[in-house]
């Protein structure tokens, strides 16, 4: 399935573009050029800035989420309706359990 890009929110991709640049120069400057603790720094420096920005009430009207986004239009298929599976008929025109068969007794041989 491709994506559309027209339902990008591109103002919301930059600004988490512009956070986890941030985060990874404020980690790199913290971290003394250690490359697997500047990594973690970022990555937990980029989720503050994401709570932050995404979950605190601070009343801006912010890029706050993708879900402000149009819908894709789907098309809405019926559910085909549930017909019961027929029942096998013995050979003398009178129907049989399945578990019969599976334990070889003729439903006539009772």
């Amino acid at each position: 399935m491709p994506i559309d890009l027209g339902q990008v929110d591109w103002l919301y991709v930059a600004v988490l573009a512009v956070f986890a640049f941030a985060a990874n120069i404020v980690a790199n400057l913290l971290s003394f050029k250690r490359r697997g603790i500047a990594a973690i720094l970022a990555a937990v420096l980029f989720a503050a800035t994401f709570v932050f920005w995404t979950y605190y009430p601070h009343g801006l009207p912010l890029p706050t989420s993708i879900a402000g986004q149009k819908s894709p239009v789907t098309a809405v298929v019926p559910a085909a309706p549930a017909i019961p599976p027929k029942a096998e008929q013995s050979g003398h025109g009178h129907l049989a359990a399945p578990e019969h068969f599976a334990i070889g007794i003729h439903p006539t041989s009772y």
